[in-house]
């Protein structure tokens, strides 16, 4: 079976992961070759895995350019590589696409309520108009895909209610063994920043700045936590930087920046900034837990790291944290900063509970596997050429 995966849409830290576990596997299984499109700059850092071909199409300079650049160009490249089926990632599909199309949906934000109240609130007059329009098409790709699939069944459920379309879930994975990689140690200046912060409750929260991670509750939790804990020391450490122009699209952190200044946590807030994929393992290792208060996701993959690494998670009830937490995490309502600071505060005084959720969290880690989701995948992609040639 010859498979081509359009990874254009890959731009993200969660689509990044994808292609870059997703890739070395296909190049492993038997009778598939895979024809692979992603940015050059992802290209350059797979290599040439065995029977994996690359077409370059370039950098499309936006998502308007990239989805006309797949409208146009797409068709006649499954025709010249002879493709059996399109897997289109990064959320829109191929319209009348000439091959079977399984159509990756992961992005939680076309049809999320709290998101576009968020920005409203935000003035954020642009990324909302982007946003809809982006939800319009992505609506419309569910509908052009033969099958669409979701990381999580609680995505799932969501994109069952707001559109038809064939939808299955198939989760995420997680491999060990790329993820724990040895070989380096974190840069001189990392290490410092973490090293100087033993004696403190060290929280960590892994992602770049964006509005709908929900850094503010997150914020104001702190202060409530640090009068609480009488005097221990807390530092916040994230991996990214609170300045605009140091985080990708079109999020301002402006604001973010200057909340942290008004409630007297500068000291407590610590910017990693970026950490490549390969080295992070060290910093989840170095910290006392993990804390997401997110209020949109679609699957979640630095709490499979965190609980992987054996870091106790503190995470906004959400579905999709529950189902891929389960008993491993503490929950607190997604906008309140006391029930976040309430279970920090929690773990902080237990040791017991602190070793407890994160035995069930190495357990549960267990449960996710990329090969398992590439497995999965392939059965997909060879019921629907079956069906073609019945």
């Amino acid at each position: 079976m010859r498979l081509f995966l359009n990874g254009l849409g890959a731009t993200t830290s969660s689509g990044l992961t994808y292609i870059r576990n997703v890739v070395p596997l296909l190049s492993r299984q038997a009778g598939i070759h895979t024809t692979v499109a992603v940015n050059p700059q992802l290209r350059e850092e797979l290599a040439n895995p065995p029977k994996v071909s690359f077409v370059d199409l370039g950098r499309p300079a936006g998502a308007a350019q990239r989805f006309w650049m797949e409208q146009t160009v797409l068709p006649g490249l499954l025709r010249q590589t002879g493709a059996d089926v399109l897997i289109s990632a990064g959320n829109f599909a191929l319209w009348r696409a000439p091959i079977p199309q399984i159509l990756l949906s992961g992005n939680s934000l076309y049809n999320s309520a709290d998101f576009y109240r968020d920005l409203a609130a935000r003035r954020a007059y642009r990324i909302w108009l982007d946003t809809h329009i982006k939800g319009f098409f992505a609506r419309r790709s569910i509908q052009w895909a033969d099958c669409t699939v979701a990381p999580s069944e609680a995505f799932a459920e969501e994109l069952r209610r707001w559109t038809e379309g064939r939808i299955v879930s198939i989760h995420h994975g997680f491999d060990p063994g790329v993820f724990f990689d040895e070989g380096l140690p974190l840069p001189f200046e990392i290490r410092q920043k973490l090293d100087a912060a033993k004696d403190a409750l060290r929280l960590l929260f892994v992602t770049h700045y964006n509005y709908y991670r929900n850094f503010e509750t997150l914020f104001r939790a702190l202060p409530l936590l640090r009068e609480r804990l009488s005097g221990r020391k807390i530092r916040l450490f994230l991996t990214c930087k609170l300045r605009s122009e140091e985080n990708p699209g079109s999020y301002r952190a402006e604001a973010a920046a200057d909340l942290v200044r008004r409630l007297g946590i500068a000291e407590e807030v610590v910017e990693l900034g970026a950490i490549p994929y390969r080295l992070v393992h060290h910093v989840y290792r170095a910290c006392d837990i993990y804390v997401t208060p997110a209020y949109a996701e679609t699957f979640a993959h630095p709490v499979i790291e965190s609980m992987a690494s054996g870091v106790p998670v503190v995470a906004s009830d959400l579905p999709v944290h529950r189902e891929v937490c389960g008993q491993a995490a503490l929950y607190f309502q997604r906008f309140s900063a006391e029930e976040l600071a309430e279970q920090c505060l929690h773990l902080a005084r237990s040791g017991d509970l602190r070793r407890e959720l994160a035995d069930r969290g190495q357990i549960r880690s267990c449960d996710f596997s990329w090969q398992r989701h590439v497995s999965d995948v392939l059965v997909l992609a060879s019921k629907l050429t079956s069906s073609v040639r019945a």
